[in-house]
């Protein structure tokens, strides 16, 4: 069903929200605003809006709790986040949560038609090789298998990849000398240890490439690169363009096709 729903008290977003939309090929979807959760609750349940435009900070709920019961209520919602909050977790927990987008305040023309688009169209990736969206932050220590080493770096790997990771601290996490897990790990893996690390992080970048409008400085930082030059480098080198050139791909195919 064709329906936008704003939730937001920032009367400043409403209004730069209204507008875009009001000049956009989405001017005949029907807006509604609301300043709360359970006012939005409520809209949801009624009219089935097609995309629910969300800030986080809602002083009535939790805005990921709201938007979890929005999607409860209304499967076929496209939950939108548009907020100044960019913390790694806060990112990840609205992956996790199937959110269709993340967008940061002051939000552009460009940025929302083009997330409607990709979104109106159904073409929204939700999912990429070896990329586990539904993984959570670690909590304490995890649990070391020494029966199998390379499983548990790898586990280690996924779940640490945004902070600094050395090949030493994760041979003595599995109790193997530096040498004898470089070796164990690139027989089991196909990859050298660098190389693994490197990839996972590039993939985690690519989704948040297609479901985010961060700067990709802001994303090198969360995806565990040293700097973005770096970043910019390494990815480069394995997709054969660059971070800017492949947003700018995804977004042209998702929008034209």
């Amino acid at each position: 069903m064709k329906g936008i729903l704003i939730v937001d008290d920032d009367l400043e977003t409403w209004r730069n929200v209204q507008s875009i939309i009001e000049k956009s090929p989405y001017m005949d979807f029907p807006i509604r605003k609301e300043k709360t959760a359970n006012k939005g609750l409520e809209v949801i349940k009624e009219k089935k809006p097609a995309f629910l435009l969300m800030e986080l900070s809602l002083f009535d709920m939790d805005g990921i709790e709201f938007g979890k019961k929005a999607k409860e209520i209304h499967p076929e919602l496209h939950v939108i986040v548009i907020t100044h909050l960019q913390m790694f977790k806060t990112v990840l927990a609205c992956i996790n949560s199937g959110f269709s987008a993340y967008l940061q305040k002051p939000i552009t023309n460009g940025e929302l038609v083009q997330t409607l688009d990709r979104l109106h169209t159904g073409r929204l990736l939700h999912s990429v090789p070896y990329l586990e969206t539904k993984e959570k932050p670690p909590v304490g220590e995890m649990e070391t298998d020494l029966g199998n080493p390379i499983q548990t770096a790898i586990k280690y790997i996924h779940l640490n990849y945004q902070k600094p990771i050395q090949l030493k601290e994760v041979a003595d996490l599995v109790y193997l000398s530096s040498s004898y897990f470089s070796r164990l790990f690139k027989e089991e893996t196909g990859l050298n240890f660098v190389e693994y690390l490197t990839n996972y992080r590039i993939e985690k970048a690519k989704y948040l490439l297609k479901i985010t409008t961060m700067p990709i400085e802001t994303i090198a930082n969360l995806t565990g690169f040293a700097s973005s030059a770096y970043f910019a480098t390494s990815f480069k080198r394995k997709e054969g363009q660059t971070p800017k050139e492949y947003r700018n791909m995804i977004t042209f195919a998702e929008t034209t096709n």
